[in-house]
């Protein structure tokens, strides 16, 4: 069965492992690109966890977890698309997905919690 933020998430982090390369081979840029590495592959990790997770509680923690983190992602998006080192096209192809995991996220967790 397929399922779409588990799909979503995982090409996601696919991106940004590949702008992670590009910054530190091209750009020579280490710090923001390592932040924003681990926020958004942490967000894959997360939800990966909740759809195996052992309670509904279980399930909603760690799809809000995964929520943070693309929030994080996307400030780290803004500074490297603000500071010069992404430029408009490729932040804005990159914000696009992750906004669209967020909405998904926002979704889940409100109906999770009703």
């Amino acid at each position: 069965m397929e399922n779409v933020i588990v799909e979503k998430s995982k090409a996601f982090a696919l991106r940004i492992i590949r702008m992670y390369k590009f910054l530190c081979d091209k750009k020579k840029e280490f710090i923001l690109s390592k932040q924003i590495l681990k926020s958004r592959t942490s967000i894959g990790a997360n939800i990966r966890e909740a759809v195996r997770g052992q309670s509904k509680p279980d399930f909603y923690a760690k799809m809000n977890i995964a929520l943070k983190e693309s929030d994080e992602t996307a400030y780290w998006l803004e500074l490297l698309h603000e500071s010069g080192y992404i430029d408009d096209k490729q932040f804005e192809d990159i914000y696009k997905d992750c906004n669209e995991i967020i909405s998904i996220l926002v979704s889940i967790t409100k109906t999770q919690k009703k």
